[in-house]
């Protein structure tokens, strides 16, 4: 296809009016398509219902002979500790479990340094004054939400294929005290699909931080989550903080939210033995356990540990990889040679994020919610919901059915010329 930008002005006029044309065909169908946000499928969560058919007299005492039903165990179960200290590649005294979500024990984690300080630090972050924290992005809004909330100052930290620009994180974490932390999706990150490198990881357990409180949120959400042959490979930053001796600096994340129920999987917390320490006083006042059946039906469910869960994530993988194939054969099909956009193409994780002319997303989020087709936000991926150049959407292909899914990135297709044609007038 001939690039829009070496079209004559009255070529894409005429373009633009057959493109419209056909966008009021596909609004009088009247489609009901919801690609806002990466929920798995009916189909994935049917694969984990053999959680819920386990007899009750399993879920009665863990190995070590505590009875699940009733108050203690605060770092959780022994079996639950062991199959995420295999998931995240650490030592069982390294993890503590949480509840159904990761994110609940991010807001946490937040929300206690906020009041009461983290291990090592010299004052409670709300104690401090102005206060930042680092966003690469595109990135999680939710990540997002929980900073603002707090009224830290975000700041935008740019994202490439090998991860963060480290040269800039540098130079804010080691030269600004009142910076305290970085969000960060180190594995298939929200919404680029991208894998830090091994040389990303190195540069951030070697930060030397002005800060002596400030932490790495390392949300590894995608950990297993690779659905072609060629999963991409994480270094463990853990073992590069031994190297530099900075092992408190890390709070690493993990559930089962998309691995079995969302909202009623298990989650999990990595960090040094000072932090889980240190972690684990502060909880004991908030709670006297999370809940341990759940803890111990998951590791009943998955009892090769490691093992289990990626024969389990190759099933999802199934189901999923030839929707992400839907997404990237289509948008090269409608808009390959036309220069109005870029996509990432994944090897896990659960999105494609879709990079427009600058003053497109917006727009073509509103075509396409017009047309019946619900995409998350255009500029959800950016602190306080702004996209400088607005021209960022992501991409959601794991909820919609197959067929609903062909229907729903037409138009987005669709949507997304007729935007760029407004834009280039």
């Amino acid at each position: 296809m001939t690039g829009y930008r070496s079209l004559s002005k009255e070529e894409r006029a005429e373009e633009l009016k057959a493109l419209q044309a056909q966008y009021e065909k596909a609004r009088e169908k009247g489609y009901q398509l919801d690609m806002s946000r990466g929920k798995p499928a009916p189909v994935q969560l049917d694969l984990s219902m053999g959680l819920l058919e386990e007899a009750p007299e399993t879920l009665v005492h863990s190995r070590k002979g505590a009875d699940v039903r009733n108050y203690g165990e605060l770092a959780g179960l022994d079996e639950a500790r062991e199959l995420f200290a295999q998931i995240l590649g650490l030592r069982v005294e390294n993890i503590i479990m949480g509840g159904q979500a990761s994110l609940a024990l991010m807001y946490d984690c937040i929300i206690k340094a906020w009041v009461f300080g983290v291990y090592g630090g010299s004052k409670p972050w709300s104690a401090q004054g102005k206060v930042k924290f680092l966003c690469p992005v595109p990135g999680y809004d939710r990540h997002f939400r929980i900073t603002q909330e707090f009224g830290f100052e975000m700041i935008n930290i740019p994202m490439s294929p090998a991860g963060p620009d480290m040269a800039m994180v540098r130079n804010y974490v080691e030269n600004d005290a009142s910076v305290k932390g970085i969000w960060c999706v180190p594995k298939y990150s929200n919404p680029q699909g991208y894998t830090y490198s091994a040389e990303t990881v190195e540069a951030f357990a070697a930060l030397k931080p002005a800060a002596d409180d400030f932490r790495i949120f390392w949300d590894n959400a995608y950990v297993v989550h690779g659905f072609r042959e060629e999963d991409d490979e994480l270094a463990n930053i853990f073992d590069l903080c031994e190297k530099y001796g900075s092992t408190d600096m890390v709070y690493e994340f993990a559930s089962t939210s998309k691995v079995t129920f969302p909202g009623a999987g298990i989650s999990a917390i990595g960090a040094s033995k000072n932090n889980v320490s240190f972690l684990l006083k502060q909880m004991g006042v908030q709670t006297i356990s999370y809940d341990k059946i759940n803890q111990l039906r998951h590791a009943n469910y998955f009892p090769n540990g490691l093992a289990d869960v990626n024969a389990h994530m190759k099933k999802q993988a199934e189901i999923i990889r030839p929707k992400f194939d839907i997404v990237l054969e289509t948008l090269a099909d409608e808009l390959d040679g036309l220069e109005i956009g870029t996509w990432t193409k994944p090897n896990g994780g659960y999105f494609v994020c879709f990079e427009g002319l600058k003053g497109t997303a917006k727009r073509c989020v509103q075509l396409c919610a017009d047309a019946g087709v619900k995409l998350t936000g255009a500029g959800a991926p950016f602190p306080y919901g702004i996209d400088p150049e607005d021209s960022t959407i992501r991409i959601a292909p794991t909820y919609p059915t197959p067929e609903q899914l062909k229907e729903s990135i037409r138009i987005f297709c669709l949507c997304q010329r007729i935007a760029a044609l407004e834009v280039l007038g």
